[in-house]
């Protein structure tokens, strides 16, 4: 579970690094909604780590938190990129 948790979100900045230099809008996009995937996946880890025992509630009451907040502001970008005119 700990390797999935690592996995997911190490992913979350590796897909927004590459969204930065995206070759189009399109391709930002998707990278970014990768990004949210990844985020969305992390928050489900970490649930899943603290009702096993393996983070304690302390722990998770301080990493949990950040982690929706990061969420929310990928998917602001996400949102706000769709919302752009020309968007196709």
């Amino acid at each position: 579970m700990s390797k999935q948790l690592l996995r997911c979100g190490t992913s979350i900045s590796a897909n927004v690094f590459e969204a930065v230099e995206g070759s189009s809008r399109a391709d930002f996009l998707n990278k970014m909604n990768i990004a949210l995937k990844e985020s969305n996946e992390t928050l489900y880890w970490l649930l899943i780590l603290s009702k096993s025992g393996y983070l304690s509630e302390k722990e998770y009451a301080s990493i949990y938190p950040e982690a929706e907040e990061l969420k929310r502001m990928v998917a602001s970008i996400v949102k706000s990129t769709k919302e752009k005119p020309d968007y196709k």
